[in-house]
């Protein structure tokens, strides 16, 4: 019998422990890693994208091997981009430039990757442009005026 009024004791004491902690309220600006409040609706900043007509910027070196070439103009009169109106196809659906060195102006052409279906025929290079591959700006972006978030220490460990 005695043990069982323990038991029902330490019952009651863990409760009472447990709606102690509970009443008392979280701040919404310590449940995570952001700097404020999990009710703000953050702004992100305004990025100014270079605003020289496609063929005129400077392209950027690639961050790695295979990597995505970024888009060096602004593409907001391009957007939305889909299946029926892709205006990036206009200019860089250009298999003939495949292996050549461009010179200032042309455009960078879409890999043979873009005319390749990689779930149906992945060995097979096509004429056409590969429709899964439409969306542009999943893989590439526009070069904007931004500072980097942190530094990118990745190309620097080649030849280790």
């Amino acid at each position: 019998m005695r043990f069982h009024h323990l038991v029902v004791g330490i019952m009651l004491i863990v409760a009472g422990i447990g709606a102690t902690h509970a009443a008392q309220p979280i701040a919404p600006d310590s449940t995570g890693l952001s700097k404020g409040s999990v009710f703000d609706t953050p702004t992100p900043p305004v990025y100014q994208y270079k605003g020289e007509s496609a063929g005129q910027n400077k392209v950027l070196p690639r961050s790695y091997l295979n990597a995505p070439p970024q888009i060096p103009h602004d593409i907001s009169d391009f957007l939305p981009i889909t299946t029926e109106s892709n205006m990036c196809d206009a200019c860089h659906n250009r298999p003939d430039l495949w292996g050549k060195k461009l010179t200032q102006g042309e455009p960078t052409p879409m890999s043979k990757s873009h005319f390749t279906d990689l779930r149906n025929a992945p060995g097979k290079v096509t004429d056409h442009l590969i429709k899964a591959r439409f969306n542009c700006n999943q893989c590439h972006v526009p070069q904007a005026n931004t500072h980097p978030l942190v530094e990118n220490t990745f190309g620097s460990r080649r030849g280790r």
